[in-house]
């Protein structure tokens, strides 16, 4: 069965569930290019074809927007070196990216690629949707270490959309 992009809501925004679901499959599809060496257009084969939407072990999934999905997973690879050099420069004093975890990379590459390029997502929403992310991987420090990092690298890399945009974000909902 093959997955298709999420409607949108009744709004004309994509459904954030489907959204939120996209990001997840994203982070899973990087740890499996990361330790299984799966090439990239294998694993967004595998992914859009028989994981996103698919009941695991009898729970239902929702069905994620493979356009999302998709268009993370290859920009992370694409703009993965610029990526990385953004995250390092966001992590604490100390720490590289090649010293974390890499379930935990994968959300940052994820995170901070939303940041620069996904320009009609809130940049508290990428961060929050992220954070949610970290605790579905982890129980203990890596959230914070998430939001941190995203949320340094949300003020210098759209800094115009963080001043005073507190409310708005709010007013946005998730997507």
């Amino acid at each position: 069965m093959s997955s298709i992009p999420a409607e949108p809501a009744s709004d004309g925004r994509l459904d954030p569930k489907a959204r939120a679901a996209a990001r997840l499959a994203a982070v899973q599809a990087l740890y499996q290019m990361d330790v299984a060496a799966t090439p990239l257009d294998d694993v967004i084969e595998e992914f859009v074809e028989h994981r996103l939407g698919q009941d695991i072990e009898g729970v239902g999934i929702v069905e994620a927007d493979a356009a999302h999905f998709e268009d993370i997973v290859r920009g992370v690879v694409r703009e993965q070196r610029e990526l990385d050099k953004q995250v390092n420069g966001a992590l604490a004093k100390g720490w590289s990216l090649s010293r974390i975890d890499s379930t935990l990379r994968a959300i940052l590459r994820c995170g901070t690629y939303e940041i620069r390029r996904c320009k009609d997502i809130p940049v508290k929403v990428v961060i929050n949707e992220y954070v949610d992310v970290g605790h579905a991987f982890f129980e203990g420090d890596e959230p914070g270490v998430v939001n941190a990092v995203l949320d340094r690298l949300g003020q210098e890399i759209r800094p115009e959309k963080r001043k005073g945009a507190g409310a708005g974000d709010d007013a946005a909902g998730r997507s």
